[in-house]
């Protein structure tokens, strides 16, 4: 789990996963345009970078087809994230709204 949070800790990083959730299943040289669209320059050494770092926290997943690798976001680790971290927060807050919207409606 710290591989993932570290992982998301940088804007590039998250920007790439941004790219892929658009269009997933992209090349490192179409990644390095899209980003270069974004108004993000980088080389493609540095785009190889911080893809070493999102597959190492398995939130990106590579397959190589022919002489081109293709890169696409992997939800799992992040549906993780959510379900441990997230939901539990949203959960309380949802309830006591609804006892409340209940309570409000009977009158009490």
């Amino acid at each position: 789990m710290d591989a993932i949070f570290k992982a998301l800790a940088d804007d590039t990083r998250r920007m790439i996963l941004d790219v892929l959730r658009d269009q997933d299943g992209q090349t490192l040289g179409e990644l390095e345009a899209s980003l270069e669209a974004r108004g993000v320059e980088m080389t493609r050494f540095g785009v190889m970078k911080h893809l070493k770092v999102l597959e190492g926290a398995s939130l990106v997943i590579s397959r190589k087809q022919g002489r081109f690798k293709y890169h696409y976001l992997n939800v799992v680790p992040l549906q993780e994230v959510i379900d441990r971290w997230i939901e539990p927060l949203t959960q309380k807050p949802l309830a006591r709204a609804t006892l409340d919207l209940k309570a409000k409606l009977e009158g009490k």
